[in-house]
Parts: C-alpha cells; sequence; structure tokens
C-alpha cells in the first residue's frame, strides 16, 4: 500500500467529510443507517481514488462518488426509508422572535424534497449547496443544460406544492 496516497485520501476525505454527511442526511432517517452509509461511502471513495485523476475537483468527484453510492444502496434495497413526521419533531430555536411560520415551510420544503426522485433530490441538494450548473452536471453526469432545465421543472413544482 503506497503510504503517500494513503495519506493523500486521508487529507482529502477529512477536508471534505461534511459533504458525505449531508448526502448521509439527505438519504437516512436514523444514525445507525447514516453511519453505515457513510462507511460504505468511505469504501466507494478508498476503492476509487487510484483512479481519480483531478481532471474536476476532489469535492465534485467526491460528490458524484457518494451521491452514486447513496442512490445505488437505496435502489438496492428496495424498501421504503422510514421517515419521521415532522409534527413531531420539535426544533429549537434561540431567538425571541422566532416566528414558526419559517418552521412550517421549512418542514412543508423537506417533505416535497424527499418526496422527488433520486436524481431530482441530488439536484436540489447540489443546487442548495450553492453548486454552479457546471459543477452540478458533472457531478450527476448531465448536461448542463439538462441540469438547468431540471432545476427549472423541480423549481415549478415544489412551488406548486408549497404555494397550492
Amino acid at each position: 500500500m503506497n503510504e503517500d496516497l494513503e495519506h493523500s485520501f486521508v487529507t482529502q476525505l477529512e477536508a471534505n467529510q461534511n459533504i458525505v454527511h449531508k448526502i448521509c442526511r439527505l438519504y437516512t432517517n436514523s444514525r445507525d443507517a447514516h453511519n453505515d452509509l457513510f462507511q460504505e461511502i468511505t469504501i466507494q471513495l478508498w476503492r476509487a481514488f487510484p483512479k481519480f485523476r483531478g481532471d474536476a475537483k476532489f469535492s465534485t468527484w467526491m460528490y458524484r462518488v457518494a451521491l452514486n453510492t447513496a442512490i445505488t444502496l437505496y435502489r438496492k434495497s428496495k424498501r421504503q426509508i422510514q421517515t419521521q413526521d415532522y409534527e413531531k419533531i420539535s426544533f429549537k430555536i434561540s431567538s425571541e422572535d422566532y416566528d414558526d411560520t419559517i418552521e412550517e415551510q421549512l418542514k412543508l420544503m423537506y417533505s416535497a424534497v424527499k418526496d422527488l426522485n433520486d436524481i431530482d433530490k441530488a439536484l436540489v441538494f447540489l443546487y442548495l449547496e450553492d453548486k454552479n450548473y457546471r459543477e452540478i452536471s458533472e457531478t450527476l453526469g448531465i448536461t448542463e443544460v439538462n441540469a438547468r432545465v431540471k432545476m427549472n421543472r423541480i423549481k415549478e413544482k415544489l412551488r406548486k406544492v408549497l404555494n397550492p
């Protein structure tokens, strides 16, 4: 095992591990499932790392591998992800002038996003991460035009769901 390769991988993974955690949160609903998916994504990243050529940024490559792993495992499981009822979750925000309508809107938005198909969910995730359409298209393996069209359709769909 090449120690330089291992050191480079660990350094990059540590610097970008929040990407994997965010994807795990998007595709799982329990701590155990999150940890299992994180471990599986890390294994897939390690297996693919020797082939990483550096053509794209490491984080873009990492998004692609992590999303593909999460989507593949989700599809293989052929079971519904157990979701929590947002009505039973208590959000604790320490702002005295907090308006609970924002919380309700967030609940609705998260619920609507979870109902999207895997690719659309990943596209929304990357969009909310402030990725530009070039990075989104590279990560998801679609054209930049397709990413823009899909995002516009998703926005319209979410707008209809959130503002009936």
